[in-house]
């Protein structure tokens, strides 16, 4: 029996890169179809992430085009990661397994038809894995993979220069579904379901229309995310950097009691006030780190919903 497979798309202002987006997956659905790989019951998925533009219009007007075209749109913007989630959630009793991917198509659609073949194969989970970062800026690049290393080396366990492109199925889904923080790293908890796993992987390209929705702050802001949210490393880090300056301070009581007794000791006001300064910052480095921490717990004993779907078009 040929599996349902649905094709989950995260949009937040994509009005513009909809109306290329959809012909492209649509295509890769007909073509598994036609190979009879998948089940003509195999739908596409948009979730308008409370966009300000004409997003769920756009999504309503594909769909009375072609019904496989469906759509959910959040009551407010929660951001991509909620709306992943919300979109894999309502699929998740309806497919057999759900690819998800970009509204922009940056990450090449063809991929699709390989995660399927390592499904039907018997892997839970495909990766879709850059297969260089060539086409990159040298800071992109660059900053890319510190940002890899840099995770790792905190203890968070992800797959390197993979986003959120994968295929996961229903099994997969499932499991995902028992995750209940609401501070979410998709990225981070997939790694941990353990099931079997797979990559495929593919060229990246250019955005088919719009702007980028993640900007170096906001990527910034998703890797402090990710690592505050599987890692207490930082935590361990701020003791051991704490143990440290007690020995350096130990040292130097030492120095200054032996230039006191000694009647060598000298005017200090430039070393002390370069003290105080460094260990402020580091002082308040610590205090911001410890902050965030508490403000996740802060989030996570509220337990409200992670998102709420205003409509649904099926």
């Amino acid at each position: 029996m040929s599996k349902t497979i649905s094709i989950v798309v995260p949009c937040y202002n994509e009005e513009a890169a909809l109306q290329h987006t959809m012909p492209q997956l649509l295509n890769i659905l007909n073509r598994l179809s036609d190979e009879g790989k998948i089940s003509s019951e195999s739908f596409v998925l948009c979730v308008d992430d409370g966009s300000r533009d004409k997003t769920w219009d756009e999504i309503c007007r594909l769909h009375d085009q072609d019904p496989r075209v469906k759509g959910i749109t959040l009551a407010h913007n929660r951001g991509h990661q909620y709306a992943l989630l919300a979109g894999l959630m309502e699929v998740r009793d309806r497919c057999d397994a759900a690819v998800s991917i970009d509204a922009d198509l940056q990450d090449d659609p063809n991929a699709i038809i390989e995660m399927v073949d390592a499904f039907l194969d018997g892997k839970e989970i495909v990766y879709g894995v850059r297969a260089s970062r060539a086409t990159d800026t040298w800071f992109k690049r660059t900053t890319a993979r510190a940002f890899y290393k840099f995770q790792a080396s905190m203890g968070l366990q992800t797959v390197y220069d993979h986003a959120d492109y994968r295929l996961m199925s229903s099994r997969a889904l499932d499991i995902l579904s028992q995750y209940g923080e609401s501070n979410l790293f998709l990225r981070g908890i997939i790694p941990q379901i353990g099931l079997p796993t797979a990559i495929v992987k593919y060229d990246r390209h250019e955005r088919v229309a719009g702007e980028s929705k993640y900007p170096l702050k906001k990527m910034l802001a998703f890797s402090v995310d990710g690592i505050t949210s599987f890692s207490a490393r930082p935590m361990r880090m701020i003791f051991f950097v704490g143990l440290t300056l007690l020995l350096i301070d130990i040292i130097v009581a030492l120095y200054v009691l032996i230039a006191y007794f000694g009647d060598t000791a000298m005017a200090g006001w430039p070393s002390i006030m370069l003290s105080v300064w460094f260990l402020g910052s580091l002082i308040l480095m610590a205090i911001g780190i410890v902050g965030e921490y508490i403000g996740k717990i802060f989030v996570e004993v509220k337990a409200r919903p992670r998102f709420n779907i205003k409509s649904t078009l099926w």
